[in-house]
């Protein structure tokens, strides 16, 4: 479980912004669902979605996703795990093969999300902190799973079984690569992941 909790070069809780965001969302007496509800609910309504939003900015790092609150669903989860994994709660990072627009015609991306150890209960739960718009309607929900996306087989779509401590280099990789997110996101997420677990 140690591997989850560990700051990462992206996952960098350290950071005094990461830091003093987690004194504004966490509170001693709050429970763990508590603390998990507050940050899921901070990164998914106020971060913005580069896409939704046409943004300017590829980020990826939790501190600067933090900044420009802005991020594709890759670095907004960096920024979810930084925030749980301050207060000591394992999160991880979970990904599906989705149609990137509506139909398998216009191509494939690969989506992230992530997963939380819940400590009380000895399970992890998957949370999709991507951002809400009209058709997604992701929610906080410890008994039953509300993502943004569920995938559909006959589209050839599907959810990678592993929970990943780290996101795969080659996302990495791309974010590092452009500057500009809706070109990136319109014609540079990869189709597939070539490393199933880390």
């Amino acid at each position: 479980m140690k591997k989850y909790l560990q700051a990462t070069y992206d996952v960098n809780y350290e950071a005094e912004s990461i830091q003093q965001k987690a004194t504004e969302l966490f509170f001693p007496e709050m429970n763990e669902k508590e603390k998990i509800e507050s940050a899921y609910i901070f990164v998914r309504d106020e971060v913005s979605h580069s896409w939704d939003i046409q943004g300017e900015t590829v980020t990826r790092r939790a501190s600067e996703v933090l900044k420009y609150r802005e991020g594709i669903c890759w670095a907004k989860s960096h920024l979810l795990a930084a925030l749980l994994r301050s207060e000591g709660i394992p999160c991880g990072f979970c990904y599906q093969r989705l149609t990137l627009f509506v139909e398998p015609a216009g191509g494939y991306c690969i989506h992230a999300l992530n997963a939380v150890y819940l400590n009380g209960e000895d399970r992890w739960v998957r949370l999709d902190a991507r951002g809400n718009k009209p058709g997604i309607d992701a929610q906080f929900f410890t008994d039953k799973e509300q993502l943004a996306f569920n995938v559909e087989e006959a589209k050839d779509e599907w959810n990678y079984p592993a929970i990943y401590a780290e996101t795969p280099a080659e996302l990495l990789d791309i974010l590092d690569r452009y500057g500009d997110p809706v070109y990136m996101y319109r014609y540079a997420l990869p189709e597939s992941l070539s490393v199933k677990v880390n």
